[in-house]
């Protein structure tokens, strides 16, 4: 179970020679996760409880490094890398996809899960819409949820910014579209078929899952956990720990329950995805 108590707030940011907060998370017990309310990534339920995908997967992890305890700091995506940098929390627990843009931000570890892209459309989809490309091609408005990857492949497949409305998160995007706000609202696959399935949203159907194709390359939606620059003692312990996870078949076991199956788990690395 994961637990949700107050715990000390931990000083890294001078952190050098592989940073030491894995030791002090040790020491107090409990590590503050930052989450960004996103089905089935890591949110808080019904009865306000710390749930999803990327939560269960770290608060394992961080069991078997010696952290029993985890802490959720919600927040909204696009303030997660700057939360982080500002020691708001000591790690991103929200399913962040892994780019070279948010590297050069934070350390990652490898990644837990893969998954594609999707639209969600008007029941019919009467503009045809399947990727990208389709959007910009058609001149369709559509909706994002803030901080996320969809806003900069839209843009470079040619989606102006005026024809993208940006949202705190994907319910808030569903019901935008289900007033007649936008064509179509974007995100993982995964996401928008757990966000239909949880409750009645007449008139709106999920496209095919597709993979975004920016400057002639693949984009692969790869998440992972996000660490302090210079908390490479960390980084390399949860990794450690996450292959180990991974290995035996326990890594499916955690995140089936979120909707993963194995076509979204992956054996890409952060290095390859810090890449491009």
């Amino acid at each position: 179970m994961l637990g949700l108590g107050a715990c000390a707030r931990v000083d890294t940011a001078q952190a050098t020679d592989g940073g030491n907060l894995l030791q002090r998370l040790r020491k107090q017990g409990t590590v503050r996760l930052g989450i960004a309310g996103e089905i089935p990534y890591a949110y808080i339920d019904r009865n306000g409880h710390l749930t999803g995908e990327a939560p269960t997967v770290a608060g394992e992890i961080f069991k078997r490094l010696g952290v029993p305890r985890v802490q959720p700091v919600p927040i909204d995506f696009g303030s997660l890398i700057p939360g982080l940098r500002s020691d708001q929390f000591d790690v991103i627990a929200a399913g962040m996809f892994i780019n070279p843009t948010r590297c050069q931000q934070v350390l990652f570890s490898d990644p837990d899960y893969q998954v594609q892209e999707a639209l969600l459309v008007p029941q019919g989809n009467p503009k045809k819409l399947r990727t990208f490309d389709d959007i910009a091609r058609t001149k369709a408005t559509m909706g994002v949820a803030t901080g996320g990857v969809e806003i900069g492949y839209a843009k470079a497949s040619g989606v102006p910014t005026a024809r993208i409305d940006i949202f705190n998160d994907p319910l808030s995007g569903l019901e935008g579209l289900q007033a007649g706000r936008m064509d179509c609202f974007t995100g993982t696959s995964l996401t928008l078929r757990q966000l239909l399935a949880t409750g009645h949203h007449h008139g709106i159907e999920l496209t095919e899952p597709f993979v975004p194709v920016v400057g002639g390359k693949k984009q692969y939606g790869a998440g992972g956990y996000g660490f302090r620059p210079g908390e490479t003692r960390l980084r390399d312990a949860f990794d450690g720990q996450l292959h180990a996870l991974r290995s035996s078949g326990e890594l499916l076991r955690l995140i089936r329950p979120f909707g993963f199956t194995t076509t979204e788990t992956t054996t890409l690395t952060a290095k390859e995805l810090c890449r491009g």
